[in-house]
């Protein structure tokens, strides 16, 4: 049996660039699903916000039920606890750890690692809003603005908008801090913007000072922008994605230009 001349010869050379990003988008969310201290943070955690605030009134949320606040904020503190938090943790580690500096020697460029950690984040992020949406349900949470495509795409969009711009600070945190100083900064973070991003308390309650600063987070943008079109019924808020596409923007451009590999 004789064989074609070239058959079997070997082929060096990088592998397309999208079969590059699918792959590495394949290997992270493989492994963001098997962390369980960020499954806990990501899902356990807005869960437990969620039915605990639902079912005790501890906050004033202001007229209406509480779940009809809550439930955009939480849907918002997901995105951020995975996009940023959990996202930020994790590429610090594999940074101090030899990984990233493994891959810098791959043609594998910076630009589409943080696209493939991207995708595995709305991987996750489609799981945790199908959870805590069943959740909301199950405690009385009627969405005003579901029922109409400009309501379901203006919800899409927020948080599209919003995975990239937490993801971008993420991963701008974990690309120029060390470890240890991306773990605790992107905690303290978490907390602070839980408290102050219009998730749980409404941003109603701060001084009104306080209120002009908070409103451009991008946390507060992403809850306001949700409970508007969920809570309210309202149009497509463009303030609110206009906000995020600017942290979008800096973000991940801040993330492309100081990231460094070791």
């Amino acid at each position: 049996m004789t064989t074609a001349s070239g058959t079997f010869a070997p082929r060096p050379g990088a592998a397309p660039l999208p079969r590059m990003i699918r792959a590495q988008a394949a290997l992270e969310t493989r492994m963001l699903l098997r962390n369980g201290e960020q499954l806990l943070l990501t899902v356990i955690i807005p869960t437990l916000l969620l039915v605990l605030f639902s079912a005790v009134r501890i906050i004033d949320t202001g007229a209406g039920r509480s779940v009809d606040f809550l439930t955009p904020g939480v849907l918002g503190l997901a995105v951020m606890s995975t996009a940023f938090t959990g996202q930020a943790i994790a590429t610090g580690f594999e940074r101090r750890y030899g990984v990233l500096k493994r891959l810098a020697a791959s043609p594998l460029p910076r630009w589409g690692l943080m696209t493939a950690k991207t995708c595995a984040v709305l991987v996750t992020e489609v799981l945790q809003v199908v959870l805590l949406t069943v959740v909301a349900l199950a405690l009385g949470w009627s969405p005003q603005g579901a029922a109409s495509l400009s309501g379901v795409a203006s919800v899409v969009l927020l948080l599209l908008l919003g995975t990239a711009a937490f993801s971008g600070l993420g991963l701008l945190m974990a690309g120029t801090l060390k470890a240890e100083a991306t773990l605790a900064a992107a905690n303290l973070v978490f907390l602070l913007l839980l408290v102050g991003g219009g998730v749980i308390v409404p941003l109603a309650k701060f001084p009104a000072a306080a209120q002009q600063v908070l409103q451009f987070l991008p946390i507060s943008a992403l809850s306001d922008g949700l409970r508007e079109v969920l809570q309210h019924g309202a149009g497509v808020p463009w303030a609110d994605l206009g906000i995020l596409a600017a942290w979008a923007v800096l973000g991940l451009g801040a993330a492309a230009r100081f990231f460094r590999w070791e």
